[in-house]
């Protein structure tokens, strides 16, 4: 195999940003070399990376497989660099912004990441929602957000990328009857008490896909806390439907929580980070961003655009 490092950076930044286009923007370089090298980075693995359609384009098996070891590739890369000194030295702050959901179960690993390379950046981050966070993007007083993305465009003056993005489920307790099906109705669950979490446009959204499907059902308890609705669904108090990005099976008091796919398909939830277009970012922010893909789960099986 003789393919370049070049290869390797224009194929992930096609995935990145989801698009040709997207690819040559942030790589400050035609479409038709993009093109290219993920076509001569395909001849050199003899495999397929990308299907090209009329509706699109869309990574193959091999081409999420590959994505993945070449991401660790560029980070290596990234950390040998940063080894030999060309970074060590950044200091100065990063004002991040986090949503609810956010702040708990992605950022601390972002963080931390990033504190062991750059020791000297003093970081400072606030939480609020993502209308409230875009606002202070665009008026320059956050360097970057780490978010759930919401069901909306964001600002045109505001650049997004995803970092990964999770179904919903439906939390039991055990020994719940509904326990005993792989997947679960949505008509079993609307005569079932819920428990509701309402951060970060979860209630909503819940909201939105029992209206789709015609059903009100009776919420008994709503809360902001993640930890609250795990105790009362552990101990019986009622159901939930959650995204998979804050399942864990046991609650506080060590209560077990199954969860379950509905038949009907749910929303995703999408996590992602978002910077200002066209500021002068500083180099805090940018390896922050750097190190943001390089951590972000593996995808799903997306559609990629050619626009």
């Amino acid at each position: 195999m003789a393919f370049k490092f070049r290869q390797l950076q224009y194929f992930v930044a096609v995935a990145d940003t989801g698009s040709i286009s997207g690819a040559a923007q942030q790589l400050s370089v035609s479409q038709s070399t993009v093109t290219e090298a993920v076509k001569e980075l395909e001849a050199d693995l003899g495999v397929v990376l990308i299907e090209r359609s009329g509706r699109g384009m869309a990574l193959t098996r091999p081409g999420q497989i590959f994505l993945r070891r070449a991401e660790r590739v560029l980070e290596a890369v990234a950390d040998a660099r940063r080894s030999l000194g060309d970074e060590a030295d950044i200091s100065g702050r990063l004002m991040i912004g986090v949503t609810a959901l956010v702040a708990g179960y992605v950022l601390s690993d972002l963080l931390a990441r990033f504190r062991r390379a750059h020791p000297a950046v003093d970081v400072a981050a606030i939480e609020d929602t993502s209308d409230y966070l875009e606002h202070l993007l665009i008026n320059g007083e956050l360097d970057v957000a780490v978010m759930i993305m919401p069901d909306r465009p964001v600002d045109p003056a505001l650049r997004m990328e995803i970092l990964g993005e999770t179904p919903y489920r439906i939390w039991l307790p055990q020994g719940h009857r509904l326990a005993a099906m792989r997947e679960v109705p949505l008509s079993e669950l609307a005569e079932e008490t819920h428990v509701v979490l309402s951060i970060d446009e979860i209630e909503e959204t819940t909201r939105g896909f029992w209206r789709e499907h015609g059903f009100r059902p009776r919420v008994a308890f709503r809360t902001r806390s993640v930890e609250a609705v795990r105790s009362l669904v552990g101990t019986g108090a009622g159901i939930a439907i959650l995204p998979d990005l804050v399942y864990r099976p046991w609650s506080l008091e060590g209560d077990r929580i199954e969860a379950r796919p509905a038949v009907e398909a749910l929303p995703m939830v999408k996590s992602g980070i978002v910077w200002r277009r066209g500021s002068d970012a500083g180099l805090a922010t940018t390896d922050f961003i750097a190190l943001s893909r390089a951590q972000r789960p593996d995808r799903r099986s997306f559609g990629i655009s050619d626009n």
